[in-house]
């Protein structure tokens, strides 16, 4: 019988294939200007989210830096049965915006492309413009306003409604520091915007 034995080459380009399917974060998640460097074609991404839905790109990311901190397979933590076993999450949320099952599938439904995936920037980009946008449509709340267009990401439309996050002083506490990340985010970038674009990470 012939033994069949796979070639040094075909191994690494199947090693490669699989590598490339994992993005890793940014290495410094704080200055939206080396993030853009870095990763160069999320510019161009939130920059066709704001063009679309209208949300400033400094305020996409602030969202995406507090809920997944740019990391492209972000869950929630799993807890541990007894302290020893490891046990279901309690939210289904996954991927950069950290969109839970049931928002993601109304996201796709309404305005997203069939292929869609939360650990892809190009489509994370695009579901927080389109959510706040329903947050504008919905409650509204300013595209410009960060914080309530972020309570309103953390509690889904009806808590926001019911004021839900009156009783979480944590997370108000939270939304004021997206806010002041996502004007931090706004000074660093009218600093690196013309340059960006200049070197091609835009194209109209």
């Amino acid at each position: 019988m012939c033994k069949q034995t796979i070639s040094p080459f075909f191994l690494i380009l199947f090693i490669l294939s699989l590598t490339a399917c994992t993005t890793s974060p940014p290495k410094n998640t704080h200055n939206i200007c080396q993030i853009f460097k870095e990763k160069d074609d999320w510019y161009n991404d939130s920059k066709d989210s704001y063009l679309k839905w209208g949300v400033p790109i400094p305020i996409q990311m602030a969202i995406m830096h507090q809920e997944s901190r740019f990391v492209a397979d972000a869950k929630p933590p799993r807890p541990w049965l007894f302290g020893i076993i490891p046990w279901f999450r309690n939210s289904s949320a996954y991927g950069y915006p950290q969109a839970q099952d049931s928002t993601w599938d109304w996201y796709l439904r309404e305005a997203g492309s069939w292929s869609a995936d939360r650990d892809d920037f190009t489509d994370a980009s695009d579901f927080i413009g389109w959510y706040c946008t329903v947050s504008y449509k919905k409650l509204g709340i300013s595209k410009l306003d960060t914080m309530n267009q972020y309570l309103a990401y953390h509690e889904g439309h009806g808590g926001y409604k019911r004021k839900s996050y009156l009783k979480k002083p944590w997370l108000l506490k939270i939304a004021k520091k997206v806010n002041r990340q996502a004007q931090t985010f706004k000074q660093q970038l009218k600093g690196c915007k013309a340059e960006l674009e200049s070197k091609g990470w835009f194209f109209w």
